[in-house]
């Protein structure tokens, strides 16, 4: 069952597709750098910070868990935007419920395999449309996309969902990303089109 959350830009903004992006039929590739390599017997999830247990998850452990299907729309900071993507995944939720999120943990540190790294307050992470993405459109999601792990905020813009992403880290402080020391926006709002600081 595909779990429809296209319509979550109501909470934002009067149209589906926000200002200053044009709709794509296509899924462009874009990144800091090219793609990672990784290794399915060794590659590990892992939880640490504000939590009451760490957690290093295989990558057949990390597919064993509670998983959802949602079809999605998706922004990109340079003015595309995908509707109605489908991406399958473990929602955030429940890597915080696993970890048990202390009460002073604020923020949100999403690390990468190409040591890429993007930063939200913890608030925005923990909606429900916001998942570690291992499939799309039905097949496992492909590397240049982000594989074997993606993160998908479909409540911004994308440089906030990391691709390649083999960790979370839970901040009791705020902490600026790759992106956000480079002077993009720490809230990338994209109905307010918040690109930049």
């Amino acid at each position: 069952m595909v779990e429809d959350v296209t319509d979550l830009y109501r909470e934002f903004g009067d149209e589906r597709l926000p200002p200053g992006q044009r709709e794509s039929s296509e899924f462009p590739v874009l990144s800091k750098g090219g793609t990672p390599s990784w290794d399915r017997e060794t590659w590990s999830f892992d939880v640490w910070g504000a939590v009451e247990e760490e957690l290093s998850l295989s990558y057949e452990e990390f597919r064993d868990l509670p998983a959802t299907t949602q079809r999605q729309d998706f922004h990109c900071v340079t003015g595309w935007s995908g509707l109605g993507f489908e991406f399958t995944g473990v929602p955030f939720t429940e890597i915080a419920d696993l970890a048990g999120v202390r009460s002073d943990a604020v923020h949100v540190m999403f690390h990468a395999l190409d040591g890429y790294t993007t930063d939200l307050p913890l608030s925005d992470c923990l909606r429900e449309e916001v998942l570690f993405a291992y499939g799309y459109d039905g097949e496992d999601l492909p590397e240049p996309h982000g594989g074997p792990l993606r993160v998908v905020t479909p409540h911004k813009y994308a440089y906030k969902g990391a691709k390649w992403v083999d960790g979370v880290e839970f901040l009791t402080e705020p902490e600026a990303g790759y992106w956000e020391q480079r002077g993009y926006s720490q809230t990338a709002n994209p109905w307010n089109e918040e690109r930049y600081g």
